[in-house]
């Protein structure tokens, strides 16, 4: 395995640093005055559009895209990606956005290049692509639960020449934002088949007769508004043509399954840069405190703090390169359980490291004066989306079981 970067990412490194210097987080203050200013408003204050501008010139828009998915000379493989990635997650409220690489647009976007029609690229993806309109993912519902997707519920029966939906979904991110046109819904069209092959994807467009956005929920109190919340929505009756079918009928897994491998590695690729910023703000608050006498940064204690911090991040950087290059070599489905090995360490390492910047920081870590709540509340929430850590403990304990010998094979 070979995690050096070329001469390409490097230069994509420093053009991206620069960009996250000069314009990106001196924007977090703005962003923050202009959300305030609007207190009725969902999704992106006027802000991201000049950052949205500046990226595309400077060639740092779509970066996401696999290499596969991509007709651009300078498409990134995943392992590429990473340390982009990881930049932009010093500043996970605007970098993604601005580099038109945010969930859920990400994923849904490679689900429309991988399955969708000429018709449904050239109304949905084209504008997604070009940064125009956002995007939702419905799956999650609140009366079931969804960690097991089979227990998904959501009516989707045919009519005609039509889809008839029926059933409640929640947090579906950036469902209340102003641009968001379209979302892709999962529910099941055939009930009667076996297990694995009951489930759709549809694609409801948001203005369609029935969608009712019931309210947002929050993550441990943050309201999540640049991102356009996390809607609950409530379908009633909502009606779409046949052609909105994405992918094959009774291949929704399969299809979502597409779209949440890259997507929980890219969640890690962002949250070990999340620690770097906790790891960078620690050291300057340990370095400039000064309690009974003398700095934090001379106390044993917050020493080996910091030194924790170092090791652990960096051990959490090698699983998610190891997950990127296979998906690399082999494809998402063979690296399955080294993204899932990724996306149970990282959070957790995230978290533990916010968690002692925050206690270096002292009250101030608790307050809205530092992005370590915010940051704390992304890696906690990251243990639930996308599959919480139980499941995918699950799923890599049955293939370490089924793949170490017995003692009496070792043995011979």
């Amino acid at each position: 395995m070979e995690f050096g970067y070329s001469t390409k990412v490097k230069e994509l490194q420093a053009t991206l640093i620069e960009f996250m210097q000069q314009r990106v987080l001196p924007a977090e203050a703005i962003l923050e005055q202009q959300l305030a200013s609007q207190p009725d408003h969902w999704g992106a204050p006027p802000v991201m559009a000049d950052l949205k501008a500046a990226a595309k010139r400077q060639g740092l828009w779509n970066l996401f895209l696999p290499m596969e998915d991509s007709e651009s000379p300078t498409a990134l493989t995943n392992l590429e990606y990473a340390p982009l990635a990881e930049i932009s997650g010093w500043s996970p409220t605007i970098a993604p956005e601005a580099l038109n690489c945010s969930p859920p647009d990400t994923g849904n976007m490679e689900l429309l290049i991988r399955y969708g029609t000429q018709a449904q690229k050239q109304e949905w993806l084209e504008p997604l692509l070009h940064g125009e309109i956002r995007s939702c993912f419905a799956m999650t519902e609140p009366d079931v639960a969804s960690a097991d997707a089979n227990n998904i519920r959501l009516q989707i029966v045919e009519d005609g020449e039509e889809w008839v939906l029926s059933g409640r979904k929640w947090w579906t991110t950036a469902a209340l934002r102003e641009d968001n046109r379209i979302a892709m819904v999962m529910g099941v069209t055939d009930p009667e088949t076996e297990i694995g092959a009951r489930h759709s994807i549809v694609l409801v467009p948001m203005d369609t007769p029935g969608v009712n956005i019931v309210r947002s929920t929050s993550v441990l109190g943050f309201s999540d508004r640049h991102e356009g919340g996390h809607g609950e929505i409530q379908f009633d009756q909502v009606r779409v043509p046949k052609e909105n079918l994405l992918g094959p009928r009774g291949r929704g897994f399969a299809v979502a399954q597409a779209r949440l491998g890259p997507g929980r590695i890219h969640h890690c690729m962002r949250l070990i840069g999340m620690a770097e910023r906790a790891i960078a703000l620690m050291v300057e608050r340990a370095r400039t405190r000064v309690a009974f006498g003398r700095a934090l940064a001379e106390e044993g204690v917050v020493q080996a703090t910091i030194a924790d911090a170092r090791i652990t991040l960096d051990a959490a950087r090698l699983t998610v390169l190891r997950a990127a290059w296979r998906m690399d070599i082999e494809g998402a489905k063979a690296a399955r359980h080294d993204i899932a090995a990724a996306k149970v360490l990282v959070p957790n390492t995230v978290k533990k490291i916010v968690d002692d910047a925050i206690q270096i920081f002292g009250g101030a870590g608790l307050s809205q004066d530092t992005p370590l709540a915010m940051l704390y509340s992304q890696a906690r929430f990251l243990q639930i989306a996308d599959g919480p850590d139980q499941v995918h403990r699950r799923s890599l304990a049955r293939a370490e079981i089924m793949a170490t010998p017995s003692l009496h094979e070792v043995r011979g």
